[in-house]
Protein backbone atom coordinates (compact mmCIF):
# COMPACT_ATOMS: atom_id res chain seq x y z
CA UNK A 1 0.00 0.00 0.00
CA UNK A 2 0.92 3.43 -1.05
CA UNK A 3 -0.22 6.49 1.09
CA UNK A 4 0.32 10.01 0.75
CA UNK A 5 -1.37 12.01 3.89
CA UNK A 6 -1.51 15.55 3.79
CA UNK A 7 1.30 16.44 1.58
CA UNK A 8 2.19 20.17 0.84
CA UNK A 9 4.80 21.69 -1.18
CA UNK A 10 6.07 25.30 -0.89
CA UNK A 11 8.13 27.09 -3.25
CA UNK A 12 9.64 30.86 -2.55
CA UNK A 13 10.05 32.76 -6.56
CA UNK A 14 11.39 36.11 -7.56
CA UNK A 15 9.73 38.66 -8.42
CA UNK A 16 11.99 41.36 -8.54
CA UNK A 17 15.22 42.47 -7.16
CA UNK A 18 13.41 43.36 -3.37
CA UNK A 19 10.43 41.48 -3.64
CA UNK A 20 9.67 37.49 -3.59
CA UNK A 21 6.22 35.46 -3.53
CA UNK A 22 5.91 32.54 -2.35
CA UNK A 23 2.86 29.88 -3.53
CA UNK A 24 2.28 25.95 -3.20
CA UNK A 25 2.57 23.94 -6.27
CA UNK A 26 0.62 21.48 -3.93
CA UNK A 27 -2.03 21.77 -0.80
CA UNK A 28 -2.63 19.26 1.72
CA UNK A 29 -2.75 16.24 -0.75
CA UNK A 30 -3.80 12.64 0.23
CA UNK A 31 -3.97 9.97 -1.79
CA UNK A 32 -3.97 6.49 -1.08
CA UNK A 33 -3.53 3.28 -3.54
CA UNK A 34 -3.48 -0.31 -3.47
CA UNK A 35 -2.12 -3.05 -4.69
CA UNK A 36 -3.24 -4.26 -8.17
CA UNK A 37 -4.64 -0.65 -8.87
CA UNK A 38 -3.88 1.92 -11.23
CA UNK A 39 -4.51 5.24 -9.43
CA UNK A 40 -4.49 8.51 -12.12
CA UNK A 41 -3.43 11.58 -11.60
CA UNK A 42 -5.03 14.14 -13.93
CA UNK A 43 -5.06 17.56 -14.32
CA UNK A 44 -3.85 20.03 -16.65
CA UNK A 45 -0.31 21.44 -16.97
CA UNK A 46 0.61 23.27 -14.04
CA UNK A 47 -2.01 21.44 -11.67
CA UNK A 48 0.75 20.20 -9.64
CA UNK A 49 1.24 16.47 -10.47
CA UNK A 50 4.67 16.61 -11.73
CA UNK A 51 5.59 18.40 -7.95
CA UNK A 52 3.81 15.39 -5.88
CA UNK A 53 5.25 12.47 -7.89
CA UNK A 54 8.85 14.45 -7.58
CA UNK A 55 7.91 14.25 -3.64
CA UNK A 56 6.61 10.59 -4.25
CA UNK A 57 9.98 8.95 -5.72
CA UNK A 58 11.83 10.73 -3.43
CA UNK A 59 13.77 13.45 -5.78
CA UNK A 60 11.93 16.25 -3.80
CA UNK A 61 11.06 16.97 -0.16
CA UNK A 62 7.77 17.98 0.81
CA UNK A 63 6.95 20.66 3.23
CA UNK A 64 4.54 19.16 5.32
CA UNK A 65 2.84 15.44 5.12
CA UNK A 66 4.19 12.19 5.03
CA UNK A 67 4.68 9.58 2.75
CA UNK A 68 3.84 5.67 3.83
CA UNK A 69 5.15 2.62 1.65
CA UNK A 70 4.28 -0.77 2.59
CA UNK A 71 3.06 0.98 6.45
CA UNK A 72 6.46 2.34 6.69
CA UNK A 73 7.26 6.19 6.81
CA UNK A 74 9.29 7.19 3.60
CA UNK A 75 11.60 8.70 5.98
CA UNK A 76 12.45 5.68 7.96
CA UNK A 77 13.92 3.47 5.34
CA UNK A 78 14.37 5.71 1.84
CA UNK A 79 16.58 3.30 0.60
CA UNK A 80 14.93 0.26 0.62
CA UNK A 81 11.93 1.81 -0.43
CA UNK A 82 13.39 3.18 -3.03
CA UNK A 83 14.25 0.17 -4.32
CA UNK A 84 10.77 -0.79 -4.38
CA UNK A 85 9.95 1.92 -6.89
CA UNK A 86 10.46 2.69 -10.30
CA UNK A 87 9.86 6.32 -11.04
CA UNK A 88 9.83 7.79 -15.16
CA UNK A 89 9.05 11.64 -15.23
CA UNK A 90 7.87 13.18 -18.41
CA UNK A 91 11.23 14.78 -19.07
CA UNK A 92 13.91 11.44 -17.80
CA UNK A 93 16.95 11.73 -20.01
CA UNK A 94 19.28 8.61 -21.24
CA UNK A 95 22.58 8.86 -21.57
CA UNK A 96 22.73 9.64 -25.60
CA UNK A 97 26.64 7.47 -25.81
CA UNK A 98 25.52 4.22 -24.81
CA UNK A 99 23.19 1.53 -26.25
CA UNK A 100 19.81 0.38 -24.20
CA UNK A 101 21.60 -2.85 -24.03
CA UNK A 102 24.01 -0.98 -22.09
CA UNK A 103 22.04 0.87 -20.41
CA UNK A 104 19.79 -2.01 -18.98
CA UNK A 105 22.74 -3.75 -17.74
CA UNK A 106 23.86 -0.81 -16.20
CA UNK A 107 20.57 -0.80 -14.04
CA UNK A 108 20.60 -4.27 -13.21
CA UNK A 109 24.12 -4.29 -11.97
CA UNK A 110 23.24 -1.27 -9.85
CA UNK A 111 20.28 -3.22 -8.01
CA UNK A 112 23.15 -6.14 -7.76
CA UNK A 113 21.40 -8.83 -10.03
CA UNK A 114 23.19 -11.91 -10.93
CA UNK A 115 24.79 -11.60 -14.20
CA UNK A 116 23.65 -14.90 -15.57
CA UNK A 117 20.00 -13.82 -14.01
CA UNK A 118 20.27 -10.47 -15.51
CA UNK A 119 21.30 -11.76 -19.21
CA UNK A 120 17.79 -13.50 -19.23
CA UNK A 121 16.26 -10.09 -17.88
CA UNK A 122 17.22 -7.96 -20.63
CA UNK A 123 16.87 -10.85 -23.45
CA UNK A 124 12.90 -11.18 -21.44
CA UNK A 125 12.43 -7.12 -21.73
CA UNK A 126 13.76 -6.50 -25.06
CA UNK A 127 10.75 -8.99 -26.74
CA UNK A 128 8.03 -7.76 -24.09
CA UNK A 129 8.85 -4.08 -25.42
CA UNK A 130 10.29 -4.77 -28.77
CA UNK A 131 13.53 -3.56 -28.80
CA UNK A 132 15.54 -6.27 -30.54
CA UNK A 133 15.91 -4.51 -33.66
CA UNK A 134 17.68 -1.27 -31.70
CA UNK A 135 18.71 -3.07 -28.35
CA UNK A 136 22.90 -2.81 -29.16
CA UNK A 137 22.56 1.11 -31.59
CA UNK A 138 23.25 4.22 -29.60
CA UNK A 139 20.76 6.02 -27.75
CA UNK A 140 21.08 9.26 -29.44
CA UNK A 141 19.88 7.55 -33.01
CA UNK A 142 16.82 6.59 -31.53
CA UNK A 143 13.03 7.70 -32.49
CA UNK A 144 10.73 9.38 -29.30
CA UNK A 145 8.54 6.63 -29.50
CA UNK A 146 11.83 4.07 -29.01
CA UNK A 147 13.35 6.15 -26.54
CA UNK A 148 10.30 5.99 -24.66
CA UNK A 149 10.23 2.15 -24.72
CA UNK A 150 13.81 1.78 -23.37
CA UNK A 151 12.52 4.28 -20.59
CA UNK A 152 9.93 2.03 -19.44
CA UNK A 153 11.79 -1.16 -19.94
CA UNK A 154 14.61 0.30 -17.76
CA UNK A 155 11.99 0.91 -15.10
CA UNK A 156 11.41 -3.29 -15.26
CA UNK A 157 15.15 -4.50 -14.36
CA UNK A 158 14.53 -4.82 -10.69
CA UNK A 159 11.27 -5.97 -10.86
CA UNK A 160 9.29 -3.07 -8.63
CA UNK A 161 6.56 -3.24 -6.50
CA UNK A 162 5.31 0.09 -7.44
CA UNK A 163 5.84 2.38 -10.50
CA UNK A 164 5.02 6.17 -10.66
CA UNK A 165 4.22 7.11 -14.27
CA UNK A 166 4.32 10.88 -15.46
CA UNK A 167 3.07 11.53 -18.88
CA UNK A 168 4.61 8.25 -19.97
CA UNK A 169 2.77 8.34 -23.28
CA UNK A 170 3.16 12.46 -23.98
CA UNK A 171 4.20 13.19 -27.43
CA UNK A 172 3.95 9.22 -28.61
CA UNK A 173 2.70 7.81 -32.19
CA UNK A 174 -0.65 5.50 -31.27
CA UNK A 175 1.72 2.15 -31.70
CA UNK A 176 4.54 3.66 -29.04
CA UNK A 177 1.45 4.35 -26.78
CA UNK A 178 -0.31 1.12 -26.67
CA UNK A 179 3.02 -0.82 -25.91
CA UNK A 180 3.33 1.16 -23.11
CA UNK A 181 -0.72 1.09 -22.00
CA UNK A 182 -0.40 -2.70 -22.28
CA UNK A 183 1.97 -2.90 -20.16
CA UNK A 184 0.74 -1.24 -17.16
CA UNK A 185 -2.48 -3.07 -17.28
CA UNK A 186 0.13 -6.36 -17.60
CA UNK A 187 1.48 -5.23 -14.48
CA UNK A 188 -1.74 -4.27 -13.23
CA UNK A 189 -2.72 -7.89 -13.30
CA UNK A 190 0.62 -8.75 -11.15
CA UNK A 191 -0.45 -6.75 -8.66
CA UNK A 192 1.68 -4.08 -8.92
CA UNK A 193 0.81 -0.37 -7.74
CA UNK A 194 0.89 2.11 -10.23
CA UNK A 195 0.27 5.82 -10.07
CA UNK A 196 -0.36 7.62 -13.74
CA UNK A 197 -0.13 11.14 -14.03
CA UNK A 198 -1.41 12.13 -17.60
CA UNK A 199 -3.48 15.31 -18.76
CA UNK A 200 -5.06 12.36 -21.78
CA UNK A 201 -8.56 12.23 -19.96
CA UNK A 202 -9.55 9.29 -22.77
CA UNK A 203 -6.31 7.35 -21.53
CA UNK A 204 -7.28 7.21 -18.25
CA UNK A 205 -10.67 6.46 -18.18
CA UNK A 206 -9.29 2.89 -20.42
CA UNK A 207 -6.73 1.96 -17.97
CA UNK A 208 -7.35 3.45 -14.16
CA UNK A 209 -9.77 2.09 -11.09
CA UNK A 210 -9.23 5.34 -9.80
CA UNK A 211 -8.57 9.17 -11.00
CA UNK A 212 -7.89 12.00 -8.70
CA UNK A 213 -8.60 14.84 -9.98
CA UNK A 214 -5.92 18.21 -9.31
CA UNK A 215 -6.42 21.68 -10.07
CA UNK A 216 -3.74 24.28 -9.00
CA UNK A 217 -2.20 22.20 -6.43
CA UNK A 218 -5.30 21.13 -4.95
CA UNK A 219 -7.60 17.58 -5.11
CA UNK A 220 -10.86 18.71 -6.74
CA UNK A 221 -12.56 14.95 -6.73
CA UNK A 222 -11.56 11.47 -6.26
CA UNK A 223 -13.14 8.79 -7.26
CA UNK A 224 -13.78 6.07 -10.31
CA UNK A 225 -14.27 7.09 -13.46
CA UNK A 226 -18.11 6.01 -14.10
CA UNK A 227 -18.75 7.77 -10.66
CA UNK A 228 -17.21 11.20 -11.46
CA UNK A 229 -18.80 10.81 -15.11
CA UNK A 230 -22.05 9.85 -13.31
CA UNK A 231 -21.57 12.65 -10.23
CA UNK A 232 -21.07 15.30 -12.68
CA UNK A 233 -23.86 14.27 -15.15
CA UNK A 234 -21.66 14.20 -18.21
CA UNK A 235 -20.47 11.57 -20.70
CA UNK A 236 -16.45 11.44 -20.02
CA UNK A 237 -13.92 13.03 -17.80
CA UNK A 238 -12.48 15.64 -19.77
CA UNK A 239 -16.66 17.53 -19.35
CA UNK A 240 -16.43 16.12 -16.12
CA UNK A 241 -13.47 18.02 -15.51
CA UNK A 242 -14.55 21.25 -16.99
CA UNK A 243 -17.97 21.01 -14.90
CA UNK A 244 -15.96 20.81 -11.87
CA UNK A 245 -13.82 23.74 -12.39
CA UNK A 246 -16.43 25.73 -13.78
CA UNK A 247 -16.02 29.71 -14.81
CA UNK A 248 -12.47 28.81 -14.35
CA UNK A 249 -12.80 26.74 -18.20
CA UNK A 250 -13.19 30.18 -20.04
CA UNK A 251 -10.33 32.21 -18.18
Amino acid sequence: MLEIKNISKKFTKKINKKETQTFYADKNITIRAEEGEVVGLLGPNGAGKTTLLRILAGVMEPTEGTIKIDNTNYKDDEINIKRKIAFLSGNTKLYKDISPYELLKMCGEYYNIEKNELEKQIHAISKRFNLDEFLHQRIENLSTGQLQRVNIARCVVHNPKYYIFDEATSGLDIISSKTILDFIKEEKTKNKCIIYSTHYMEEAENICDRVVLIHKGNIIKEGTPASIIKETKTTNLRDAFFTLIGDESNE
